[in-house]
């Protein structure tokens, strides 16, 4: 059992470190150790915060090689989850963990934690009305204010339908 004041704390210092400019790798599956396996790395964690009992955050998908692999599961309609891993200690008697700390947090295809499968922003952009046509928009706006006015209010509208 992790206590919400252990996941609290343990994001509150992950995000530290994401905000200071350590990168905090993700990699996929769980490996049977703690440590960062680089060649297999996938993600980034960009950002976690509170959403009520629940630790959040913002993960990027990385141009390694098992990051083109989760890119193309996703893009492929394949539903995969994430899990952090960590360490803390185990009180025998209750179960309940202290000290708990997330060293990263994978991508897995069966979370332990029943909600733990995020939206990809890509996917939600592909499958939204028009959404071809923002993506499209976005590769063609470099050096046209006007249309990267546009394009802004068109992922701000993104954003405000993934959140719904």
């Amino acid at each position: 059992m992790y206590p919400v004041t252990e996941i609290e704390s343990a994001v509150a210092t992950l995000n530290e470190q994401v905000t200071v400019g350590y990168s905090v790798l993700g990699e996929v599956d769980h490996p049977d150790d703690l440590k960062i396996n680089l060649d297999r790395v996938s993600h980034m964690i960009e950002n976690m915060w509170m959403d009520g009992p629940n630790g959040c955050g913002k993960l990027k998908i990385l141009p390694t090689p098992m990051g083109q692999l989760v890119k193309t599961m996703l893009e492929s309609g394949v539903k995969l989850g994430v899990s952090s891993r960590g360490s803390g200690n185990v009180n025998e008697g209750s179960g309940q963990v202290s000290d708990f700390e997330i060293i990263t947090v994978d991508i897995v295809s069966q979370p332990s934690a029943p909600n733990a499968y995020p939206t990809a922003i890509y996917e939600g952009l592909i499958n939204m009305r028009g959404g071809h046509n923002v993506l499209e928009m976005a590769r063609e706006a470099s050096g046209d204010a006007k249309v990267q006015r546009y394009l802004k209010s068109e992922v701000l509208r993104l954003i405000k339908d993934l959140k719904a």
